[in-house]
């Protein structure tokens, strides 16, 4: 048994209560591991309030959530009209339900600023590979939620949407049209789709969402924060104070804690701006479609995904008939370059040679629809591999090579026009710009090992470079 910490009995009555929680709960030790003596670089700058921003909007998503499903009725028939009532008779309704559907773009709009921020600074290097897998795992969670979120509303767009994603599931061999139709739970998207996306985005998918969040910031906490320098101020041979706290790390609280509580406010005044005056956003937030009732025998003119998911709907779009030729070349070329560029032994060789002819035949043999899953799928996934695609000699982009920063620019704007590109009709032109910006997309990660090594980096600090202000 433990042994109980004892305090005078004369101390004061919250000291009391304090200490006879801590013998039985370690929230002192929880405080002081996870805010007042934990140490984070002095020079972390306003790139780093997206986590602290992401954590309070999936606060936001949680609570506006449950009050929503107090008035929600998970069925095809009374779904929108259910919405309908929330948005005009229920207290304060429409106030909650505009600051989730806000707070859904909100979130996204975070988490991509988060992950910009890993990626230019290097946050997924070692020793924080778990930090990122867990990082681009809640990405994953996240984009399930959403889409399972998405077709509550049971307007048009919702149904449409959810009816073409799920239909692309029967594009894979063999198991596709068993799977889609147990993702439906009928032969077309009705109540029972409504009554499975519902108790996943309720119930399952925010279970898994939570433990991941809990698993990044452990993660986090257990190896320290990264810093736009890349110098690892708790490693062995850093520079640290009598006690062993580093000398260019401070508290976490208070010094970031104000520093998040003001991005928190900044934030929250731009979000309540966007939720009192412009809550659809030019119906990129809430689209115009979605005003109008489910209608199976009506289709839109043109369905498109909400705008987070839509850099992954234009390459889903991007890959045709003819665009299989082109992909079948790359992974020739990439085969050859494998052989002849790599030091690898004969028979690895042959291997290499041999799958790229087996890749070659089934991309000939497969409906490209399949594979514009493929590559959709692909282009999260390949995100969960950065930390072995990077071979640079230095973390952080500031000690990189000047070209490298035009290549991250190059690489943010091709994303952003393959997202413009996901909510515009399909055009000839359109279809061209996102063929090209899918293989930069994909060539940015898969050449990683290659150009990140090129060119001479910077010298990088022993310290983390601070300036007080």
């Amino acid at each position: 048994m433990a042994q109980f910490k004892e305090i005078s009995p004369n101390a004061p009555a919250g000291e009391k209560m304090l200490n006879w929680v801590d013998n039985r709960f370690p929230l002192s030790k929880l405080y002081k591991d996870h805010l007042s003596e934990y140490y984070a670089s002095k020079n972390l700058n306003i790139w780093y309030v997206f986590g602290a921003l992401s954590l309070l909007v999936l606060v936001i998503q949680i609570v506006t959530g449950i009050f929503l499903v107090m008035h929600y009725k998970p069925d095809a028939a009374l779904a929108f009209a259910s919405v309908e009532y929330i948005m005009r008779d229920v207290p304060w309704g429409w106030l909650i339900r505009y600051m989730h559907s806000t707070g859904a773009s909100a979130f996204f709009i975070v988490v991509y600023l988060h992950m910009f921020r890993g990626l230019i600074y290097g946050s997924y290097r070692k020793p924080r590979e778990l930090v990122w897998i867990f990082g681009c795992a809640i990405f994953l969670c996240l984009m399930a939620e959403a889409f399972m979120g998405y077709l509550l509303p049971w307007g048009q767009m919702s149904y449409w949407g959810a009816q073409v994603i799920v239909n692309l599931f029967s594009a894979i061999p063999f198991i596709g049209p068993d799977l889609a139709l147990l993702i439906r739970g009928d032969f077309v998207v009705g109540d029972a789709t409504l009554n499975r996306f519902f108790s996943f985005h309720v119930i399952a998918v925010p279970l898994v969402l939570l433990g991941l969040v809990v698993a990044h910031i452990i993660a986090l906490h257990e190896v320290g924060s990264n810093n736009p320098d890349g110098v690892e101020i708790k490693a062995a041979d850093a520079p640290k104070d009598a006690r062993g706290n580093p000398l260019d790390g401070i508290p976490f609280h208070p010094y970031y804690t104000v520093h998040d509580i003001l991005s928190v406010s900044v934030f929250l005044m731009v979000f309540t701006a966007i939720v009192f005056f412009a809550p659809e956003l030019g119906g990129y937030f809430l689209e115009y479609n979605n005003f109008i009732p489910a209608d199976p025998l009506t289709t839109p003119l043109h369905i498109a995904p909400v705008w987070y998911f839509t850099p992954y709907y234009s390459m889903l779009r991007a890959i045709t008939s003819e665009m299989m030729y082109v992909l079948i070349a790359c992974v020739v070329v990439g085969a050859v370059l494998a052989v002849a560029k790599g030091k690898l032994p004969t028979l690895l060789k042959g291997a290499v040679v041999g799958a790229a002819v087996v890749m070659s035949a089934l991309m000939l043999a497969i409906d490209a629809k399949f594979w514009g899953v493929v590559v959709m799928g692909g282009a999260v996934i390949i995100m969960f591999f950065l930390p072995w695609l990077d071979y640079s000699p230095v973390k952080s982009i500031r000690y990189r090579p000047d070209w490298h920063k035009y290549l991250y620019a190059a690489f943010v704007i091709n994303f952003l026009i393959l997202g413009y590109l996901g909510v515009q009709p399909p055009s000839p032109i359109g279809e061209r710009v996102s063929q090209v910006g899918s293989l930069f997309y994909f060539g940015f990660f898969l050449l990683m090992p290659w150009w990140s090594k090129l060119g001479t980096p910077k010298p990088v600090p022993d310290r983390v470079t601070f300036t007080p202000h």
